[in-house]
């Protein structure tokens, strides 16, 4: 696969509430695909509003916190592709190019490997210093393949409310799956 970032169009979704108004919620909603071809279930709070999908990216915000989420399914041409060749081939500079003219000062922080719950993905994040929406981001990006598809999964939040958005996305990554049938939740994620 190759280095994606998200249009900035869907960000543009992305409503900056201060960090005192952000509540968790224990209820779990989940979206699955209704195209049999591109089959995943992604589970999230419930508080969390999908919208899109089907054919286009499947955009999550959370209404009362500056969260947003997306993922979308998209073909590959390279079906060996693996977590840790990704990750072995990963190249920080071009990856900050990426995002650097829609989010400023964007520099990866970690990278490595992390545990869909149907398999390993690609995980980086790192952060901007700036953002069409004038505050800091940090960027979590995770991809896989499965069966001739990729799946992309891209978190964005305010820098300044990582303590409260970073276990959510957390939670999202570790419990998304490219099978249709998933359930909530794997043993190794908590409720956030």
């Amino acid at each position: 696969m190759t280095i994606r970032r998200a249009p900035l169009s869907l960000l543009v979704a992305i409503l900056f509430v201060p960090a005192s108004a952000y509540a968790q919620s224990q209820s779990i909603g989940v979206t699955r695909s209704i195209v049999p071809d591109q089959p995943f279930a992604i589970f999230y709070p419930e508080t969390m509003v999908p919208s899109g999908g089907a054919g286009a990216p499947l955009l999550l915000n959370h209404p009362d916190a500056p969260l947003q989420c997306s993922m979308d399914v998209v073909a590959v041409e390279d079906t060996s592709w693996t977590a840790d060749g990704a990750l072995a081939a990963l190249d920080d500079a071009a990856v900050a190019a990426s995002w650097a003219d829609d989010f400023p000062g964007f520099a990866v922080a970690s990278k490595g490997t992390t545990a869909y719950q149907s398999g390993p993905a690609l995980i980086y994040d790192g952060q901007s210093s700036n953002s069409p929406m004038g505050v800091p981001l940090t960027i979590v990006h995770t991809e896989t393949v499965d069966a001739g598809l990729g799946y992309v999964l891209d978190c964005f939040f305010a820098t300044d409310a990582a303590a409260q958005a970073r276990p959510i996305v957390d939670f999202i990554i570790a419990n998304f799956s490219t099978r249709n049938d998933a359930e909530c939740c794997t043993a190794e994620a908590t409720t956030p």
